[in-house]
């Protein structure tokens, strides 16, 4: 028996499908999807969540910080340079005020973006509050500054240098490795100042050919204002460091090459206005100042002289007076340089009668007994000597037997003991 199927078809799915477009249901879904929220019911699993926009700020900070920056420092640069600008343009103002006029063939300020550089070609210098007045030139100068702090100048000059009076062949000749000199404040009053030269070399200059007047491995000088202000009487500490240094003209004893070191704190003057150096000293004098010597070191060879603390001060003549402590190592060869033979000399020529020059008095006794003079000149050194070590306190200097005795300033004339070895004069 062969049966068959029937199948039935629901005549009302259309009517479903409407009424369920009537009530919000999408063809196919389920009555129980409506009881979502309408949100959830649109979204199909093809759909995908909108991206949010590429934010670009991260990208461009950095690039507009970089960009301020430099505008900030390219101002700072030339606000900078302006006002170094101006600060050397004080101190030539100042200079020229003093007597001392400075040019330059050509004058350029560079040395942006990290630094600050005024260069001056073919500088030279008129030195007018001297008698007779003077010319000086050398070769390029070169200051420089630091951005943060446009005051404070460091140059350095190339030389050679010449010195010569107006309009006349140069007398004096200078020379060196290296040389840098600095300035620090606002003009026309200076904090600091300071000169640094390697290799320096003085020598005058003549038609028999040059005679060195000074000469060192190194010397550097340094100045600064230790109390007060520059405008209300300054206390200033100087400080000199000499390496290898001769000065045959100015002494017997800086034939030799010589080491110094000196610390001293100069008082007295009413401010660092520009003023003739004799007016400073005055008003020294009138102020009740004078120079404090703080230590000083002085060695050739074996020999070491360390002066310990002293002050001078300036008589109504412009003359030092004053008593410092010195301690002496090798005292016998100190003595023999300080020209007591050439006293001796004097005195010999002065009891002859036929006065000439330091080694005629003794050159004559030579000539009546051969080897005379020398021996009584090395017989009186031996005997200022044996007095100046008997009249002296023992004492030690760096490990070495040494012997303390005062070195004495009487109206400019110097005194070691009771001898007398130099002359200082007078300061105004």
């Amino acid at each position: 028996m062969v049966g068959t199927v029937q199948v039935f078809e629901r005549p009302h799915l259309a009517g479903e499908n409407r009424l369920a477009g009537e009530n919000g249901m999408m063809p196919g879904e389920s009555p129980l999807g409506t009881m979502r929220p309408p949100t959830q019911r649109m979204r199909t699993p093809a759909s995908r969540p909108r991206r949010p926009p590429r934010r670009r700020w991260p990208i461009l900070m950095p690039v507009a910080i970089v960009v301020l920056a430099a505008i900030a420092w390219g101002w700072l640069w030339y606000y900078a340079a302006s006002v170094a600008d101006r600060t050397m343009a004080g101190w030539i103002e100042r200079e020229a005020a003093a007597g001392r006029i400075y040019s330059c063939g050509t004058q350029s300020i560079g040395g942006f973006p990290l630094g600050l550089t005024v260069r001056c070609t073919n500088a030279a210098a008129q030195i007018k509050n001297t008698v007779p007045p003077y010319d000086v030139k050398t070769g390029d100068v070169s200051f420089s500054a630091e951005i943060y702090r446009p005051t404070r100048l460091v140059g350095d000059v190339l030389g050679p240098l010449s010195l010569a009076e107006a309009g006349q062949p140069p007398t004096f000749a200078a020379n060196w490795k290296r040389a840098e000199v600095g300035v620090s404040g606002v003009p026309p009053y200076p904090e600091t100042v300071f000169a640094n030269l390697d290799g320096p070399h003085l020598d005058r200059v003549g038609a028999g050919g040059n005679e060195t007047w000074f000469q060192a491995k190194r010397a550097d000088l340094h100045g600064r204002v230790l109390s007060g202000s520059p405008r209300n009487h300054p206390v200033i500490e100087t400080t000199v460091h000499l390496i290898a240094a001769t000065a045959p003209t100015l002494h017997p004893l800086l034939a030799a090459a010589v080491d110094v070191d000196a610390d001293a704190v100069l008082s007295g003057f009413n401010d660092l206005l520009p003023k003739p150096w004799p007016q400073r000293f005055r008003e020294m004098q009138a102020n009740g100042g004078g120079v404090e010597i703080k230590a000083l070191r002085f060695a050739q060879g074996k020999a070491i002289i360390v002066v310990g603390a002293g002050k001078l001060s300036l008589n109504d003549h412009g003359k030092l007076d004053g008593v410092v402590q010195v301690a002496i190592v090798g005292l016998e060869q100190i003595v023999p340089q300080l020209g007591l033979g050439a006293m001796l000399a004097q005195s010999i020529d002065r009891l002859s009668g036929t006065p000439g020059t330091a080694a005629q008095g003794l050159n004559a006794l030579d000539q009546i007994v051969p080897g005379l003079g020398g021996a009584l000149r090395d017989t009186a050194n031996a005997g200022i000597v044996d007095n100046l070590s008997k009249m002296g306190q023992p004492t030690t200097v760096e490990n070495q037997a040494a012997v303390v005795l005062p070195l004495r300033f009487t109206d400019g004339g110097i005194y070691l003991g009771m001898l007398r070895v130099g002359e200082v004069p007078p300061l105004f």
